[in-house]
């Protein structure tokens, strides 16, 4: 217990912040641009999650720590609709425990650094963040039923009994070590998806239709991350290992099937296949940006308005009962 007492006089730095299960990747990335509003290191954890070192931001903002993550909370519910449970403490495991203790909805603990050992004590062991039910039905097993007790055990003993390394890491966080420090990362800058075939393809029909599975898989994933790229590239791989790749940005951002395929289609254009043997493709969104920031400008053409109407609508359908049930008609005589 004498590690978590030496915290005493250290001020509890380190956010994790849980927003709701199954969040639309596009909420999710506002959420973090909220994060970057209280801090400059911001740690992604999708899908729901993220870490945020509060030195800088205590320096910045003049606040303590636990009043900040009730000022998180107040501008995820109202400017998003989203309620976050956030946990504050000196350490990453320290924070993260405390974040899953808050009751759903939402709300903030705070554990300051002299208070952790006894906080952890009175856990049960499964409420640690890093043990998994394995591991804590292991620990059962031979009567240790809460973290208090977990920290009297002898490191070795629950390496024995977890494993070296899981129970290292068991036996240090139990005992409030844990020197990780929040490390900044973003949700990725591109998005990509691909295709091997099962035989060498020289067909030019079969290789477009190929292509817009892959343009319809890249929209539907950009649409969910609420993005849009700004730029595409396409990658060809041959037999015998050659390879063809080339990239061409994008009038508009965009995420739309029709606005990736027409620009798909002219890179595929631009490859002269000949007699080419393919073996797989690449298709990547480069330089991505919010969906949200994209201009929308009123447009005059009824049939592309209607297209985007029709786009969404299928999203909807494939969200519901999954991503083979709809798809242009040259993607379903590929699949048959």
């Amino acid at each position: 217990m004498g590690d978590a007492q030496a915290m005493a006089g250290r001020v509890a730095t380190v956010m994790h912040v849980r927003c709701p299960d199954r969040l639309r990747e596009g909420v999710y990335r506002q959420v973090l641009e909220l994060l970057a509003d209280l801090s400059p290191v911001v740690q992604a954890l999708p899908p729901t999650a993220a870490l945020v070192e509060l030195k800088g931001a205590l320096r910045y903002h003049g606040s303590e720590t636990h009043r900040l993550g009730e000022v998180l909370r107040v501008r995820t519910l109202s400017r998003l609709g989203v309620d976050v449970r956030v946990g504050i403490g000196p350490s990453i495991t320290i924070a993260a425990t405390a974040s899953a203790q808050v009751p759903l909805p939402g709300g903030v603990l705070t554990v300051a650094p002299d208070d952790v050992a006894d906080w952890l004590a009175q856990l049960p062991v499964e409420a640690l963040h890093g043990i998994g039910p394995r591991q804590a039905g292991a620990l059962h097993e031979y009567g240790i039923h809460t973290v208090g007790l977990l920290a009297t055990v002898s490191p070795e003993t629950v390496q024995r009994l977890l494993g070296g390394k899981a129970g290292r890491l068991a036996a240090d966080r139990a005992r409030g070590r844990d020197p990780r420090p929040v490390v900044p990362r973003a949700l990725p800058a591109a998005a990509t998806v691909r295709l091997r075939f099962d035989r060498h393809v020289l067909d030019g029909a079969d290789v477009r239709a190929a292509l817009l599975d892959l343009v319809v898989q890249l929209g539907r994933l950009l649409r969910r991350r609420g993005q849009a790229a700004r730029a595409l590239s396409l990658t060809l791989r041959f037999a015998g290992g050659g390879s063809w790749e080339k990239s061409r940005r994008l009038a508009e951002p965009s995420a739309h099937d029709e606005d990736l395929r027409t620009m798909a289609y002219r890179l595929i254009d631009a490859a002269g296949l000949q007699r080419g043997r393919l073996t797989g493709l690449v298709l990547k969104g480069d330089d991505m940006v919010d969906a949200d920031r994209v201009a929308q400008q009123i447009s005059l053409d009824q049939a592309r308005e209607a297209r985007l109407v029709a786009e969404a609508t299928v999203d909807r359908v494939r969200d519901k009962f999954g991503s083979g049930v709809i798809g242009p008609a040259a993607t379903a005589r590929r699949a048959s």
